[in-house]
C-alpha cells in the first residue's frame, strides 16, 4: 500500500507542552485523582448567581477534547434565561412521568437508591443549563452534508471535559437525561443536524445539598495492568 502524502504544511511543532519531574507528575497525579474523588452528583443547587465567564471558560475547556477528523461535532446551549428554564423543565417532567409509568422494573430499581423521581425543580433554580448537542453531520453553506465521525465517542470525551472543568471551578453538577429529549431541539431552536444527548445542570450547591450514600469502585475494579514482564511470558 503506497503511503498516504500529508502536506508538511498543514502541521507546526507541538506547542506548549510542559515536562515535569516525575515526583512532581506523579504528585499531579494524585492530587487530581483526589480532587475528582470529591466530585458529587447532587439535586440541591442554589439560586446563588454564578459569573458567565465561569462557564464560558468551562466551555473552552470543553471545546479542546479530541474529536475523530477534528470535526469537533458538539454544540452547547447555555440557558439561564427563567423563562427558557422553565419551558425546559415543563417538557422534561412531562418525558419523565412517561418513563416513570413505562421503564422497566429493573431499571427503577436501579435508580430507586438514588431517589429521583419525575419532578426536577433544580431544572429552574440552578442558574445555569447546558445543553449538550451532538452534530450527526455537518451542513455546507450549499445545504449538502458532510459525515461526522466518532460523533458519539467525540461528544462524551467533550461532556466529561466539561464536567471536569465545572468541578474544577468550584461549582457542582448534574447531568440529566430525559428520554426521549427531543424536546431540547425544539424549545432551543437547534437545526435538525443537532441531537441533543444530555442536560448538564451547574451551579453552587444548595447549603442543605445532599446526596446519594454511595461508593465508588476501587482501582483494582476499574483497570487492569499488563506489565512487560506479562507479555513476555504469553
Amino acid at each position: 500500500m503506497t503511503p498516504r502524502r500529508v502536506d508538511p504544511g498543514s502541521f507546526e511543532p507541538l506547542p506548549d507542552y510542559r515536562e515535569y519531574p516525575p515526583a512532581e507528575m506523579e504528585a499531579r497525579a494524585k492530587a487530581f485523582a483526589e480532587k475528582m474523588q470529591r466530585r458529587r452528583t447532587t439535586r440541591h443547587f442554589s439560586e446563588r448567581e454564578v459569573s458567565p465567564a465561569v462557564i464560558e471558560h468551562c466551555i473552552r475547556a470543553a471545546g479542546t477534547a479530541p474529536s475523530g477528523a477534528h470535526q469537533q461535532p458538539w454544540h452547547f446551549v447555555v440557558v439561564s434565561d427563567p423563562a427558557v428554564k422553565r419551558s425546559i423543565r415543563e417538557a422534561a417532567e412531562e418525558a419523565e412521568r412517561e418513563f416513570y409509568t413505562t421503564a422497566p422494573a429493573d431499571w427503577l430499581a436501579a435508580l430507586e437508591p438514588l431517589g429521583t423521581d419525575a419532578v426536577k425543580p433544580y431544572l429552574e433554580t440552578a442558574p445555569y443549563l447546558i445543553a449538550v448537542f451532538a452534530e450527526r453531520y455537518g451542513l455546507a453553506p450549499d445545504g449538502s452534508h458532510r459525515t461526522h465521525y466518532y460523533v458519539n465517542e467525540s461528544v462524551g470525551i467533550a461532556t466529561g471535559f466539561l464536567l471536569a472543568a465545572l468541578h474544577h471551578a468550584g461549582l457542582v453538577a448534574l447531568t440529566h437525561t430525559p428520554s426521549p429529549m427531543g424536546f431540547l431541539r425544539d424549545v432551543l431552536g437547534r437545526p435538525i443536524n443537532e441531537k441533543p444527548v444530555m442536560l448538564v445542570v451547574t451551579g453552587y450547591p444548595a447549603p442543605d445539598a445532599r446526596v446519594p450514600r454511595l461508593k465508588r469502585k476501587s482501582l483494582e475494579e476499574i483497570a487492569t495492568f499488563i506489565e512487560p514482564r506479562q507479555l513476555n511470558g504469553l
